[in-house]
């Protein structure tokens, strides 16, 4: 198996699959290996349930964990728990407390012979894509995986107590961002209260607006309970032109006070107020400098919750990202799962300014999106623009594919509609076709057996158990002097840094590999692609001259045959002449053919080269 494990185990690539031939449908051998830094232009992907699209994302965040890349699990259906199924031993034993038990009956099994069976359906699975229990427990030991539940203490709690506080000067100093954050702030706040936040028309939507911006001006935090008060007794005479009495009269301020207050005094609420701080920073990386991938399970909060805490974090995200030095590597992905309501082509959610501004924004500073949807139409299309990764799956109906490819032909420039008809046609369950703008064409490809076990949505039940078995989670140790060091640094956060720059260093190193050998390899395809035209020149004049052989010959022995005239020694010769230049003809198609393979043995040759060096660096490295 080393040997398949030295094809697809590469320095900045994510093994995704195995390509497909388009005309087939059959999976090939070679991978379908994509480069880490493309993921900075974001991707989104679509497919129908069933199609395999959880699969795929799912192997997309192995790899990059695999790879130490951290990473922003938004969950809404509670699937991607799943990433803590990882079972090394691949043990009937360890799948034993996850399987579902009614499905066992159903089958007429016990549970521990399901369990049993599971393991072992995992365990082929995986080797028929050349992996192993070796390459789980190297998962396990790359990242640190946790389940975050906001509003619930099934998972780790986490407080959003800090997303009222003041931003970072790199938000603050940016006019459009600080005013993103306020509007934000306001709506998403509005929204867990019912409260229609219209920033233009809605009260107590500008009012909100007007006390975070006067607060977080003068570099002051807001929590709950100042908010309240200061709705009682605002720091303001006037709104706009207005006086603040005739804009919000006093009485109807304290209707909003007490809808907060209610809230705040709500015991379901105060799972919001613990656990840990809602900062991005401290939440990608343990105290220790590991990666993070953080699960945000979300399934159990109303529609209204979600939409607040979804917000909420992509406002964080946003701040942690701009207080960052830019970046061409791949820093951190932040992926959301069915992301239908939270970027739509109408309206504005609180969670639409943000998203479209990471979109915009966070390729310089190597944060890569991942937005999956049954329908990109979902999707607004000022933000399908900045999607440089398509991965299209399986679509339910032939209306759906219609909608599919109109959304598509505008943003996956280079394909036809006639093109994209075709291959979404026929794709099976987990195939996928991967258009990257920074590949020159399309490609199909089956999605890889993943590593994490799928059962399906956890339980708050289930979440507990897995996170229950964590430790505490430790103090942030104090800084401590040491190279790359910063004012207020912790020895974990320093080695995150350190871990970040080797990464850009890298990626620079194998950037340099590549532009050496592609002047070679761009020469080499040209000889290529000259060698083909020319066979396939020498195979028709092959062709042609087969024919020209047979009807010579065929007109000779058909006229002697009738007894119209007779073989003479001209003829003879001339059809002599026809079936050596026929036998010439099959000759030169034959060292056509030769020259075509000797120059893809030397690109072969050149891709191992590159390779050869590319694993030199990490030894060295």
């Amino acid at each position: 198996m080393s040997s398949q494990v030295d094809v697809y185990e590469k320095l900045g690539a994510f093994y995704l699959g195995r390509a497909c031939d388009p005309k087939t449908g059959e999976t090939t051998a070679a991978p379908l290996l994509y480069d880490a830094k493309d993921l900075t232009t974001h991707a989104v992907c679509v497919g129908m349930t069933g199609s395999g699209k959880t699969g795929l994302c799912i192997a997309l965040l192995e790899e990059a964990a695999l790879d130490g890349v951290p990473a922003l699990v938004i969950d809404p259906k509670g699937d991607l728990g799943n990433l803590l199924l990882t079972f090394p031993e691949l043990s009937g034993e360890d799948f034993r407390p996850w399987i579902d038990e009614a499905q066992a009956q159903r089958e007429g099994l016990s549970a521990d012979v399901y369990a049993a069976r599971t393991a072992e359906q995992w365990r082929r699975g995986l080797a028929e894509w050349d992996q192993d229990g070796e390459r789980i427990r190297r998962l396990r030991e790359a990242a640190d995986f946790a389940i975050y539940t906001p509003g619930s203490e099934a998972g780790l709690p986490v407080s959003i107590l800090s997303s009222f506080g003041a931003p970072p000067p790199a938000v603050l100093d940016d006019a459009d961002a600080f005013q993103e954050r306020v509007a934000t702030a306001a709506s998403s706040l509005l929204g867990l209260l019912g409260i229609d936040a219209d920033p233009i028309r809605s009260r107590e939507s500008i009012l909100l607006a007007n006390l975070f911006d006067h607060a977080w001006r003068a570099g002051e935090d807001l929590d709950m309970a100042e908010l309240i008060h200061r709705i009682q007794e605002p720091p303001l005479e006037r709104v706009g032109v207005m006086p603040l009495e005739s804009f919000y009269p006093a009485k109807e301020r304290s209707a909003l006070a007490m809808a907060l207050n209610n809230l705040l005094a709500s015991p379901s609420f105060q799972s919001w107020l613990a656990g840990e701080p809602l900062d991005v920073g401290r939440l990608l990386y343990t105290p220790e400098g590991k990666p993070r991938v953080a699960i945000f399970s979300i399934a159990h909060l109303a529609d209204a919750e979600r939409m607040f805490f979804v917000a909420l974090l992509l406002n964080q995200t946003l701040a942690w990202m701009r207080g960052l030095p830019g970046t061409s590597s791949l820093r951190a992905v932040l992926y959301m799962d069915e992301v239908f309501g939270y970027l739509p082509p109408v309206g504005e959610p609180a969670s639409k300014k943000p998203l479209l501004t990471l979109l915009k924004q966070a390729r310089a500073f190597g944060l890569g999106l991942v937005l999956a949807t049954q329908n990109p139409v979902d999707l607004d299309y000022k933000a399908l623009s900045n999607i440089g990764t398509w991965l299209l799956g399986r679509l339910q109906t032939e209306r759906d594919k219609e909608r599919v490819m109109d959304g598509l032909i505008g943003a996956a420039g280079g394909l036809s509609r006639r093109e994209l008809e075709k291959i979404l046609s026929g794709v099976d369950k987990r195939v996928f076709l991967l258009h990257n703008v920074h590949d020159r064409e399309p490609v199909l490809f089956r999605v890889r057996w993943v590593m994490s076990y799928l059962r399906g949505p956890l339980t708050r039940q289930q979440i507990r158990l897995l996170m229950g078995k964590r430790p505490a989670p430790a103090p942030r140790p104090s800084p401590r002097p040491g190279p790359f060091s910063e004012p207020g640094d912790s020895q974990g956060e320093r080695r995150a840094r350190e871990a970040e720059a080797a990464r850009e260093k890298r990626d620079r190193e194998v950037e340099k590999l590549r532009q050496k050998y592609a002047r070679k390899r761009d020469a080499l395809e040209e000889r290529i692609r000259r060698a083909i035209r020319k066979l396939e020149k020498e195979r028709q004049q092959a062709h042609e001259q087969k024919l020209n052989t047979l009807v010579s010959v065929g007109s000779s022995l058909l006229g002697a045959f009738l007894g119209r005239r007779r073989v003479t020694g001209p003829r003879i010769s001339t059809a002599g002449r026809q079936v050596g230049r026929a036998y010439k003809e099959r000759q030169d198609v034959g060292r056509a053919q030769e020259d075509v393979e000797a120059l893809e043995r030397q690109l072969e040759e050149l891709d191992r080269e590159l390779e050869d060096e590319v694993r030199g660096l990490a030894v060295g490295g």
